[in-house]
């Protein structure tokens, strides 16, 4: 049995096909997905119908992108002129789905990986984020889920405290979880930059983990696929004519499918 963590599929389904090919993905085998199962490919319908249907063979974790969809489909928020999840909202079983979809986890803890979309903040040992990431599951799973989402969105409060509550500790966690690219050491996070190079005062918040366990996540396609010994960003910008990648988790191998690109590069969020 092996373990496959995926980069962000974003609906390109048939690359998502013939990475499972190239990792000859069998039914003694699990995959991790980072995120961001939908939006800006042409095939979230059949990506997200595909991963339901794996069931405990899969795990995927929450990223901002899936959670736009929620919130459309929930009647949160406007479309943007580059959604391309039309035919999910389109679809007989779309309410299904994204029930699904919306009861998925914030991260993933198991043996020496911890997964999570986008990042953690430097007051967080991964511990303590499994139990902030529980906290949001639990409003998103509950009977006034529509409540959460109606104060999710937003970009404050900017910093992580102990002592925030309510819907602004919950959207802390939301933010860092799906959208964090750069922080400082105290955890404040800048939401604008978007490619490599940090804003004065900032860096990536990944330079501020010291975890036994490696981080594995996405989100953050202007990056790439980066590999240490305590990190696998393998968002390698598969919507942007990049590649779809999977990390074996037992060993760390890298498989790879290169893919033509749904969207101009630049337009990353």
């Amino acid at each position: 049995m092996a373990t496959y963590a995926i980069g962000d599929v974003q609906g390109c389904f048939d690359e998502l096909r013939r990475l499972l090919d190239e990792v000859k993905f069998s039914a003694a085998d699990r995959l991790w997905f980072v995120g961001d199962l939908v939006n800006r490919g042409p095939k979230s319908l059949q990506v997200l119908r595909f991963v339901r249907d794996l069931g405990d063979r899969a795990v995927t974790v929450l990223g901002n992108h899936d959670l736009h969809l929620v919130t459309q489909l929930e009647g949160f928020e406007r479309p943007r002129k580059d959604d391309t999840f039309q035919d999910v909202l389109a679809a007989p079983d779309a309410k299904r789905l994204v029930d699904w979809l919306r009861q998925r986890p914030m991260m993933h803890a198991e043996g020496h990986y911890a997964m999570v979309h986008a990042g953690l903040l430097p007051q967080w040992t991964v511990e303590k984020a499994v139990a902030l990431g529980n906290e949001v599951e639990q409003a998103l799973r509950g009977p006034d889920y529509r409540a959460f989402l109606a104060n999710m969105y937003g970009s404050k409060p900017d910093e992580w405290s102990d002592s925030l509550a309510g819907w602004d500790r919950m959207r802390v966690i939301v933010n860092a979880m799906t959208r964090l690219r750069f922080c400082t050491a105290q955890g404040r996070m800048e939401f604008h930059a978007k490619g490599k190079r940090p804003p004065g005062g900032y860096s990536a918040w990944f330079d501020f983990r010291h975890d036994a366990r490696t981080v594995v996540c996405g989100h953050w396609s202007a990056l790439g696929l980066k590999l240490t010994d305590r990190l696998a960003a393998l968002d390698s910008g598969c919507v942007w004519g990049g590649a779809l990648s999977a990390l074996r988790l037992e060993d760390r191998a890298l498989f790879q499918v290169p893919c033509a690109g749904y969207q101009a590069p630049g337009g990353e969020t």
